[in-house]
């Protein structure tokens, strides 16, 4: 099994100095968070396309053995809300995404908390999402060409299984019908952790899990307590055995238990600076290595990169 604690986006003013070293350039802060944490969400893609040579560089800053998961374009989930998006796609998976080679994890799409469970548009999706790097390429060469000149990426190295995670933040979603949706495509649920702001559930849907913490007491702020984060390490790890907690928040059926399960974590509570160092007690409590300092290390560090 593969478990992976990260960070939701790198790039933070009030992190320089903090997390970051001091005097360390902003060009070099993915290539240090990268090697503090195993993965790293890739949100920048939500707001707007990337571009193909952005990911290259995203690719060469870090590991070899580092993942992004990316977020889908709002464009496609906010704005057009999944419907009449055959170009949006075709031009998101052109951006240059498949740049990232073997470090393209999971795929993270977030509806709008407006956003009600319709189960013959969320199938017609997620029915049509690729599910290897083949497909996802078929789909890119597709993308609006006048748009996507000079700003396309046409090509992968080899062909490679894509997964998808979906957030939901209506409360209609809370019903049987959509987890055995899920879990006939094959997609994730996201665990979403929003401090009671949104529908919180823990059905497994997928061979792997997908969780995201934006903060327990106040959403995008608070830290999470010791006591806290042991539970999370409690339950990710049962879920990385291929289990579910006995107190597992349903709406569906248990899932079939399965020898394994990767679980990907992402911190989102960065507003005071808690995620980095969240997420690296947390590495620590599922005895995985959490190469950079604590926070009580951090404050003496002079040294200029």
């Amino acid at each position: 099994m593969t478990v992976r604690i990260g960070i939701s986006g790198w790039r933070y003013a009030p992190w320089r100095g903090v997390f970051y070293p001091p005097g360390l350039v902003q060009r070099r802060e993915l290539e240090h968070a990268s090697r503090c944490f195993p993965s790293i969400e890739l949100n920048g893609s939500f707001y707007s396309l990337q571009s193909p040579d952005s990911y290259s560089a995203w690719h060469d800053a870090t590991p070899a053995d580092f993942v992004f998961a990316v977020k889908g374009p709002r464009y496609i989930t906010h704005l057009r809300r999944l419907r009449d998006i055959d170009k949006p796609m075709a031009n998101f998976l052109a951006s240059g995404l498949l740049r990232l080679r073997p470090k393209l994890g999971p795929l993270l799409w977030q509806l709008p908390p407006n956003f009600k469970f319709d189960a013959g548009l969320l199938d017609g999706f997620l029915g049509a999402l690729p599910r290897d790097t083949e497909a996802a390429l078929a789909l890119a060469r597709r993308r609006d060409i006048g748009l996507m000149r000079g700003r396309s990426a046409l090509a992968i190295d080899r062909n490679r299984p894509l997964r998808h995670a979906i957030e939901v933040r209506h409360p209609s979603f809370c019903e049987p019908a959509f987890i055995e949706l899920l879990r006939r495509h094959r997609v994730a649920l996201v665990i979403a952790d929003t401090a009671g702001t949104w529908p919180y559930l823990e059905d497994v849907t997928a061979d792997f899990l997908y969780l995201r913490l934006h903060g327990d007491a106040e959403l995008y702020v608070s830290g999470y307590s010791d006591d806290a984060l042991t539970r999370w390490a409690q339950r990710i790890r049962r879920w990385s055995e291929g289990g579910e907690p006995a107190d597992a928040v349903r709406v569906g059926g248990r899932a079939p238990k399965l020898a394994r399960r990767d679980v990907y974590c992402y911190f989102d509570n960065d507003m005071k600076v808690h995620a980095p160092f969240d997420a690296q007690v947390l590495m620590d409590k599922l005895s995985l290595p959490a190469p950079c300092p604590a926070r009580e290390d951090v404050a003496p560090i002079t040294r200029q990169v």
